[in-house]
């Protein structure tokens, strides 16, 4: 069995395949960089929300409450309590 035109088929074959997947992703970035000028970065609705102060200060998320901090107390005494 001669083995030569069996490897310049597989060769023929691969470089289409490269060639087809390489023209489609050009095509691809192509028109997805063209509809860019289409699309709006920043939509109005969020332009105007953003531009807005808040009426309210958000609370101070750094510091947790002191109703977690007594649930994670418990939970870790009971945890220490099973696990001896």
């Amino acid at each position: 069995m001669d083995l030569g035109p069996l490897l310049e088929q597989a060769t023929m074959l691969m470089l289409t395949g490269m060639v087809v997947v390489f023209v489609f992703f050009s095509i691809l970035i192509f028109l997805v960089r063209q509809l860019e000028r289409f699309g709006d970065p920043i939509p109005p609705a969020a332009a105007k929300a953003a531009a807005q102060p808040k009426a309210q200060a958000a609370p101070d998320v750094s510091q947790p409450s002191p109703d977690v901090i007594a649930a994670i107390t418990v939970a870790v005494q009971q945890y220490r309590q099973r696990h001896r």
